[in-house]
């Protein structure tokens, strides 16, 4: 089964301390274009990501996001010390500099000191990072899971519609063929017909050259080889489908070929309807490649 390079999932969860959301989107691209957007103090977590993207995808412009929330955590008081020593230290020379002016201050207590910015801290509890990164990774394979289902279905709706326009392809191409069975008579009248009117006009002309050209012109005209490789090319596309992903880019040059046979075949056609038919299918050719690009 094909795989689009198009897909997208969310989620949510919980733990140490923490609630977070997941977020996973991918578009189509050239190669694999991996863009996280995590927390870079959980050790290993960027580096564990990265790894499992890169051995589930091959194509795709992806980007992953996961936002990280504190959860309230119980908080207890500790004293800083070194704080509590500069401000004994300033409250000591406070009052004597007020002694030495003959100043009596009141008395300070245990609780004013406390109140004052710096002597208590709030002490939290640091989440361990080994942990928690090793929670989110297992948290990250349903999210995981999920994109690649969505993107295994959008794939096979692509497979749905590349096949039809393949088989309007091949029909194109059986049409073509049959228009130039059925004008080859003609073809070779036109030829004989012309040959006649050169050989009358030119007198003294090398007649072994004059047909020569003409057998150059008949070469030209003969479709048979594109219609030839216009056949082969379907039946490899529905091969690389049935195969599945990663195939896009041969795909993606499948369908330049089919581009450049049918661009041929109008060039050759000298019939009205070889010219209809090989425009309908340049226009079909057209849509497929656009389809093309989003598969994996």
């Amino acid at each position: 089964m094909i795989q689009s390079m198009t897909g997208f999932a969310s989620a949510q969860g919980g733990a140490h301390g923490f609630s977070w959301s997941w977020e996973l989107r991918s578009v189509n691209g050239k190669g694999l274009d991996v863009r996280l957007r995590v927390p870079e103090w959980i050790d290993g977590l960027e580096a564990a990501l990265r790894k499992t993207l890169g051995g589930a995808l091959a194509r795709g412009n992806v980007n992953l996001t996961l936002k990280l929330q504190a959860e309230d955590q119980a908080t207890g008081l500790v004293l800083n010390q070194a704080q509590l020593n500069n401000v004994l230290a300033a409250m000591a020379e406070v009052e004597t500099q007020a002694m030495d002016q003959g100043l009596t201050l009141a008395p300070a207590n245990a609780a004013d000191i406390l109140s004052l910015r710096g002597v208590l801290d709030h002490a939290s509890t640091v989440p361990d990072t080994t942990a928690l990164s090793k929670t989110l990774i297992a948290d990250f394979e349903p999210v995981l899971a999920g994109f690649l289902e969505m993107r295994a279905h959008e794939g096979a709706a692509l497979s749905e519609v590349l096949s039809n326009q393949l088989y309007q392809i091949a029909k194109l191409t059986a049409d073509a063929a049959q228009i130039a069975k059925s004008r080859a008579p003609e073809v070779e009248a036109h030829l004989r017909t012309t040959l006649a009117k050169v050989l009358n006009a030119a007198d003294g002309a090398d007649e072994a050259r004059i047909a020569q050209e003409l057998a150059l012109l008949a070469v030209k005209a003969d479709v048979t080889e594109e219609i030839d490789r216009l056949g082969a090319h379907v039946s490899a596309a529905h091969a690389l489908i049935a195969a599945g992903s990663p195939i896009g880019r041969k795909l993606d040059f499948l369908a330049q070929e089919f581009n450049r046979e049918a661009n041929t075949l109008c060039s050759k056609a000298q019939n009205t309807g070889l010219t209809t038919v090989g425009i309908e299918m340049k226009t079909v050719i057209d849509q497929m490649r656009e389809q093309v690009q989003n598969v994996e």
